[in-house]
């Protein structure tokens, strides 16, 4: 109907135009909506001078009206858009005043219908949950001059969250403590004794904080600190339900230990003031580094002085120092530490960084040193100081940055300066203090509705709400404006923390580091005296000791050298196992002393490797392969020997009644079995080392030697061992089987030294080898564990032995042998060398014909002494006889011519030769009757002539 009562007016006006050419000016036109609809827009125009109407860029509607009644709201506020009577189109927005809460939609749409497209919302009481809050306003500390009006600032914000405690209210109830734990007793009986019921405490001072949070345990409160710093506070066994923004004193030494690790420094020293709080703070320093590996070596303390402090300092090599003490403290360390000179490129300084910032300029009469020296001394120290505002443009979870804080506080102040208001610094912590408690209170509503409880049922027995509320704290995480607010174990908070270095004079920001995340943000701008940060001790260059090069060479050549006559012997041995002198030395144990005696030079190879040559991860298997080497290598060299020597004891030292036995043929798989069981004793004894107790690398230091180019320099000399956990019980159980296998066979060869067979024709040499090989070992061990510091010395002896016992059992069992068949000619097999001979055995025999001879000379002399009692009986004899001629009258001597004389009447047995022997030949005219028929063996001289004698009678004499 509008738009037709336009169309209309418009076909008037123009045919007044027609009919008149001009209205005149101030002619109005006025716009009358029909029913129940009312104009939006220009009501009335008006004819301007220049020939237009007012307001034509407007449009004039008629709209429905909705109720009017929805425009308002008890309790609370009604925005409309566009702003204007409730038409078509508009739009309410409702919100409730504070202290109540919104009951239904908060938005309502005016339909073309002319009704609200939502029922009206009411706004209803919140509950109130009451915070009992302690603000030292002055006293000691002051710092609720600026904390409270911070504090009251979050809660205004919080309780204007829809989303954040929606149906709850936080009100504060505040007392001024003054910082004195006296008044404080008292104002803590008032909160606790009065109503209403506080759900939480927040004290201010440290001293305060400790009486609340000992007393609220016993009223299940929790207590909420934004200004106690005291490390006392952090333990949970007296304080079971406290928290804090405020981090901790301690919380320098996280940022300490993360600067200490990242400059890779290992040992520090410390110097505190007898204080409580440096020696709690101090205490917590020494757990954490030795929890990171770091030793606190010298730790120094003093009352008023510190200047035995210093020197002690100074006397034990501290170099990266960390120092607890308040300012005009630090003033006279560091006029000792100026005449000790114990700074400069060698050392580093940890200090507190709430000092003022020129406090080393300050004159004090207390020190005799001038700025210039207090100046040169603190060159170069690092300060920590804990981050109490967001140094980052971040929007938190107030939706406010750090700087926007700080200007909404100081609007709050009315101007009042910043540094004349106490607990300006902290005031962000009082601020997040309250949102932490707002966000754990949120946390709690929907477990506590799960359990059919609700925040507004706490009192001071309700234990399941509290642990709720303390779970929440616990687990709180958020970004506020002094920075990510997070509670460790302790319930201190973890805040950030400022790194700072003097150079030149002033302080220069090196770098944050985050607690909570563990985020260390460096600038990389720290500046050193020296080329970089100094070291933390003297810097000892760690050098190993290898083997001479030249040494290991030279006796590599030897080893090789012996290996290549190894195989020549072995190769010699096998060609002529058919030839009978071979075949009697048993070539099979000979092999096997030649293949030990390579394995055994082999082993020199391995012994002389080192790091020089191998890695690290390689050497324990370069300790195996000497293990191995040496182990099976004596077992086939020396156990061979053994062998032959214990079976040659075993058949031909025995009894005169067990001499049958003696012809038994030698079984040769006897001698294998018994290399065998040696050869498997040292194998599984070996096995069961390297599987119950392996070899590896152990380093061996020695006394740190001080190079003279530079004086802060030590070389630290190194030496790589194989060895076990257990080596020396090892050890002696392998030395101590060997050394009595070793003596063992020194007695076996010492007894068989005159044995004399042909089953085993090398014995002696086996011997001989034998005691060689004995006397080196028994000689080289513990003369090489003696040495085991020193490589060359230690390499020598042990490759030495191993190559001349080598050398030593291989020429004296092998060159014999090449000799004897060179010069002799003695290549045939035993058949061929029967044929040729065309003799007895005796004649191919070199040990029976030896032992034939030995005894023909023996009889030869005994055959010597009978002939000269022979001569004796003879003279004595002829003199009888001519005795008896001149006593006998010569008729006599007629009558009895042909009678034998008397001696022939004597016992003739004492005239003959020994049984077995012939009897000697005499002249008949010379000698008497009875030996007569003795046979030609003396000659008529009545001497054996030594010369002339038969072979034949060389198997007489012998039987």
């Amino acid at each position: 109907s509008l738009l037709f009562l336009l169309f209309s007016c418009v076909f008037v006006f123009l045919l007044c135009i027609r009919s008149v050419q001009m209205l005149p000016v101030d002619y109005e036109i006025e716009y009358i909506c029909r029913g129940n609809r009312v104009i939006v827009g220009p009501k009335v125009r008006k004819c301007l001078p220049n020939g237009t109407w007012t307001d034509i860029a407007l449009h004039s509607r008629c709209l429905l009206l909705c109720p009017r009644v929805w425009t308002s709201l008890e309790n609370g506020r009604v925005m409309a858009r566009p702003p204007g009577p409730p038409v078509e189109g508009t739009q309410l927005h409702y919100s409730c005043h504070a202290g109540f809460i919104l009951e239904g939609m908060n938005a309502s749409h005016c339909t073309k219908l002319g009704k609200w497209d939502a029922p009206k919302p009411t706004c209803l009481w919140k509950k109130k949950l009451y915070i009992g809050a302690l603000f030292p306003m002055s006293g000691g500390w002051p710092g609720g001059q600026a904390c409270m009006p911070s504090a009251q600032m979050a809660l205004d914000l919080v309780n204007n969250r829809s989303d954040i405690l929606p149906d709850y209210e936080l009100e504060l109830i505040h007392y001024d403590s003054m910082c004195d734990p006296g008044e404080a007793t008292k104002l803590l009986y008032d909160l606790l004794y009065t109503e209403p019921i506080k759900i939480v405490l927040m004290p201010g001072c440290s001293g305060v904080s400790t009486l609340v949070a000992e007393a609220a345990r016993m009223w299940n409160l929790i207590v909420l600190s934004y200004g106690s710093s005291s490390p006392a506070l952090s333990n949970r066994q007296r304080f079971p339900t406290f928290f804090r923004t405020h981090p901790s004193a301690t919380l320098h030494n996280p940022t300490r230990v993360q600067l200490f690790q990242k400059w890779k420094w290992t040992r520090i020293a410390t110097i505190q003031q007898t204080t409580e709080v440096f020696t709690s703070t101090l205490d917590d320093l020494e757990e954490r580094t030795k929890e990171a590996g770091i030793e606190i070596s010298v730790r120094q303390s003093f009352l008023t002085d510190p200047a035995v402090a210093v020197k002690n300092l100074k006397r034990q090599d501290a170099r990266i120092i960390v120092g607890l003490f308040y300012e005009t403290e630090a003033r006279k360390v560091f006029c000792e530490v100026f005449k000790e000179k114990l700074y400069g490129k060698k050392y580093v300084w940890f200090l507190i960084g709430w000092y003022a910032d020129n406090w080393f300029k300050i004159k004090d009469p207390a020190i005799n040193c001038t700025v210039e020296n207090m100046t040169e001394a603190v060159e170069g120290h690092v300060t920590t100081e804990i981050v109490m505002l967001n140094p980052e443009t971040v929007r938190g979870i107030s939706n406010m940055t750090s700087q926007e804080f700080i200007s909404a506080l100081m609007s709050r102040l009315g101007g009042k300066n910043p540094e004349e208001t106490g607990g300006f610094q902290e005031a962000p912590l009082a601020y997040d203090a309250v949102w932490a408690l707002a966000l754990a209170l949120n946390k709690t509503v929907a477990p506590l509705k799960a359990r059919g409880r609700r925040l507004e049922d706490f009192n001071y027995n309700t234990h399941d709400i509290t642990a709720e509320i303390y779970r929440a704290m616990n687990t709180s995480s958020f970004e506020g404006v002094s920075g990510q607010v997070v509670f460790d174990a302790q319930g201190s908070r973890m805040a950030m923390t400022l790194i700072e270095q003097l150079q030149g004079g002033s302080y220069k920001k090196i770098g944050y580091y985050d607690s909570s995340q563990k985020n260390l943000s460096w600038f990389g701008n720290d500046v050193w005296i020296g080329a970089g940060p100094p070291a933390d001790r003297t810097v000892v260059i760690e050098e190993y000791r290898f083997l001479s090069q030249k040494l290991f060479a030279a006796v590599s050549v030897f080893a090789g050298l012996g290996i290549l006559l190894g195989i020549v012997c072995l190769t010699f041995n096998i060609y002529n196992g058919n030839v009978r002198y071979i075949q009697n030395s048993q070539p099979y144990l000979n092999n096997m002393t030649a293949v030990g005696c390579m394995m055994a030079l082999a082993a020199v190879f391995p012994l002389g490797i080192d790091g020089h040559h191998v890695h690290t991860t390689q050497f324990p298997v370069v300790c195996q392969f000497r293990l191995w080497l040496l182990g099976l290598g004596f077992s086939l060299a020396y156990g061979s020997m053994f062998t032959k020597i214990w079976w040659v004891h075993t058949l031909f030292t025995k009894k005169e009644e067990k001499k049958e036995k003696k012809k038994q043929h030698l079984e040769p798989w006897k001698l294998y079995a018994t290399v065998g069981v040696l050869l498997a004793i040292d194998f599984l004894s070996l096995m069961i080392w390297q599987i119950v107790d392996p070899l590896h690398i152990t380093v061996e230091k020695f006394t740190k030697e001080a190079p003279k180019e530079d004086l802060d320099v030590l070389i630290q000399p190194l030496l790589e061992h194989c060895s076990s956990e257990k080596m020396n019980t090892w050890l002696g159980v392998v030395y101590g089987y060997k050394g009595l296998l070793l003596l063992l066979g020194i007695f076996l060869a010492y007894e068989t030294k005159s044995v004399s067979t042909e089953k085993i024709n090398d014995h002696r040499a086996v011997g001989m080898a034998i005691y060689n090989v004995a006397v080196l070992c028994l000689i080289t061990a513990p003369v090489t564990m003696i040495l085991s510091s020193q490589q060359d010395a230690s390499f020598a002896f042990a490759s030495l032995a191993i190559v001349f016992s080598a050398y030593i059992t291989l020429v004296v069992l092998f060159v014999p042998k090449m000799r004897r068949l060179i010069t002799r000619g003695e290549w045939q097999s035993e058949q061929q060398d029967t044929l040729k001979t065309g003799s007895s055995t005796n004649n191919n025999d070199e040990e029976k014909s030896r032992q034939l001879e030995r005894e023909n000379r023996e009889l030869q002399k005994i055959i010597q002494e009978k002939e000269e009692r022979v001569s004796a009986l003879r003279n004595q004899l002829a003199e009888r006889q001519a005795l008896r001629n001149r006593r006998q009258p010569s008729t006599g001597q007629n009558q009895n011519h042909n009678a034998p004389p008397p001696s022939a009447q004597q016992d003739p047995k004492s005239l003959l030769p020994p049984p077995g022997y012939p009897n000697p030949t005499i002249d008949n005219h010379s000698r008497p009757p009875s030996f007569s028929n003795s046979s030609n063996l003396y000659p008529a001289e009545s001497k054996i002539n030594r010369n002339h004698c038969h072979n034949s009678q060389i198997p007489l004499l012998y039987k």
